[in-house]
């Protein structure tokens, strides 16, 4: 299966510089902007909200308030959403969650595929795919044939059930054929740390949490899960490289709105975001978190979000993932 990124996301990966153009549409907000955040305060999409929100608050005149409503996925923070007026004042930032949640969840007062208007994906963060440094693998086929001269005895860990470590783990064992256990954590921190202490094999995590541990040589980074090698760690190979074509799932970010948003909103909106990214005190944060700016038009993101849905559901249903 492949979880292929875009475009626009590709050209991020590359750390492709933004254009930013003048903005043809003329709309400008009334009042404060609320930004959602569906996560608690602390985490990657409440960090990429807070980098976003002051610059994109500056081009459009009016501050953006960013406001975490966690719970139940993300979908808590959705739901006030997708019931909030079309006019451009009530925002939200997801996750990837947003593509997994439908196939997930039972009983949402609304509809993921429907309730939203795509504005743009703003950022890509790859993950690292970390053993414990005392295994004698180098590669993924070292560590494959490790595993599988085990079955059913070593485990692997994630930041959460569902959460995107989780599926491309889950991916990556499913495509590897790997008899391995599942333990999720609450976090990726935690996770990391039981792998170091030898509890579980492998781990995927984002860039920012996993690759100063690799370079201090306590954990080993043996694939990165982006389609290209990254520029912080051009000495990394993919997992598609190393034996499994196509495979790819990075967690990633994007901004939506309510359903009906006017197309002179959208684009502003869009302005606005591009606006962000290219502000270069946000591209260093940006950096800093290995994270990789896109973004890409409300066409490609709405495009990009349908076919994320479809792979996840597949995802979903072919490893028999569940909620807990």
């Amino acid at each position: 299966m492949s979880e292929r990124l875009g475009r626009r996301a590709a050209l991020g990966l590359l750390a492709a510089p933004l254009v930013v153009g003048p903005a043809r549409a003329q709309w400008a907000p009334t009042r404060s902007i609320r930004l959602i955040a569906p996560y608690p305060p602390g985490g990657g999409v409440d960090t990429t909200s807070r980098l976003l929100g002051a610059p994109m608050g500056q081009f459009l005149g009016q501050p953006i308030v960013v406001e975490n409503r966690a719970g139940a996925g993300g979908s808590i923070g959705a739901a006030e959403v997708a019931r909030s007026a079309p006019d451009g004042h009530t925002i939200m930032i997801d996750a990837m969650a947003h593509t997994v949640n439908p196939a997930l969840l039972r009983g949402l007062t609304f509809d993921y595929a429907t309730a939203f208007t795509p504005i743009s994906q703003v950022v890509v963060l790859p993950q690292l795919l970390v053993v414990n440094a005392s295994l004698p693998v180098r590669n993924l086929q070292e560590f494959v044939a490790y595993v599988k001269a085990r079955p059913g005895q070593l485990s692997y860990g994630s930041s959460g059930n569902a959460t995107a470590a989780h599926l491309a783990a889950a991916l990556f064992a499913a495509r590897a054929e790997l008899d391995i256990q599942h333990v999720p954590y609450r976090g990726g921190t935690p996770a990391l740390a039981d792998l170091m202490g030898g509890a579980i094999a492998f781990v995927f995590g984002t860039v920012s949490s996993s690759v100063q541990l690799a370079r201090e040589g306590r954990v080993r980074a043996i694939a990165v899960s982006t389609a290209q090698r990254i520029s912080s760690l051009p000495d990394v190979p993919t997992v598609a490289e190393q034996g499994f074509p196509g495979y790819e799932l990075n967690e990633w970010n994007g901004l939506y709105a309510p359903a009906g948003l006017p197309a002179a909103v959208t684009e502003r909106l869009h302005a606005a975001a591009l606006h962000a990214l290219a502000d270069g005190g946000v591209k260093q944060r940006l950096e800093a978190l290995g994270a990789f700016p896109v973004g890409s038009s409300p066409g490609d993101f709405a495009r990009y979000v349908a076919q994320q849905r479809d792979a996840m559901a597949r995802l979903v249903r072919e490893t028999r993932i569940e909620v807990g």
